[in-house]
């Protein structure tokens, strides 16, 4: 796995400068975030860092943000990625625990960690919603405690290929779009580059997913297959 490059820790923190205008009262999440602050973010650039100040919750718009840990070592281990509609920044303590970094070019919106929480506590719905947001997270997690630990790099690659086909939402595609780097990949699933690399090469050579050039799209030839291989 690539090392933690000191160089790109600098997080994003909302300018105080920038005026937003106040979403009216009762408003929904969605209303709300309709006001907050948009920011756009290239490649590798953080929306916050281990230890950072959790001042704001943000909502992905476009792009893949990776999730990860810094070990003691400067290596990072990438404990799940945020696509579109996904919260992040969720939780109970006052710093993040975790660092936030896009994979490609990225938008989220950023709402106050404080006004989000006061608005929860009069609103049963919103409380709801991010109670299965931190339950996604968490079911996320075990799932990858069980991949890194028990499964083959046949098992884990196809299985996070199954994880993007089903979050498409399109039950009738049998595309995917990997919008991170083969080096994101082994980060999140505990293999190397290159046993990344020889897995998706040897799930083409059988015939169950097929590569497009530049290697961003993948077609899933065999769903079923995929699913076997991935003992799922």
């Amino acid at each position: 796995m690539l090392g933690f490059q000191t160089s790109e820790t600098h997080s994003f923190r909302p300018q105080s400068s920038r005026i937003s205008i106040s979403p009216p009262t009762g408003s929904t999440l969605d209303e709300r975030m309709a006001y907050a602050s948009v920011r756009k973010l290239e490649s590798k650039e953080h929306v916050f860092c281990e230890g950072d100040p959790r001042l704001h919750v943000f909502r992905v718009e476009e792009g893949v943000i990776a999730i990860y840990k810094t070990l003691c070592d400067g290596r990072r281990r990438i404990i799940d990625f945020a696509y579109p509609g996904d919260l992040i920044g969720l939780g109970a303590l006052e710093e993040h625990i975790l660092s936030a970094q896009a994979t490609c070019t990225s938008k989220v919106r950023c709402l106050s960690a404080s006004a989000l929480e006061a608005f929860a506590e009069t609103d049963a719905n919103l409380a709801l919603k991010l109670y299965k947001s931190v339950c996604q997270e968490l079911a996320a997690t075990r799932s990858l405690l069980v991949t890194v630990g028990q499964r083959s790099a046949v098992e884990r690659v196809a299985s996070f290929l199954l994880a993007l086909h089903r979050r498409s939402g399109d039950a009738d595609g049998s595309t995917v779009t990997l919008a991170m780097r083969r080096s994101d990949i082994a980060d999140l699933l505990g293999l190397t580059i290159e046993t990344v690399s020889r897995t998706l090469t040897k799930l083409r050579t059988m015939n169950v997913i097929e590569v497009e050039q530049g290697g961003t799209t993948v077609t899933l030839c065999d769903v079923a297959r995929l699913a076997d291989l991935a003992n799922e």
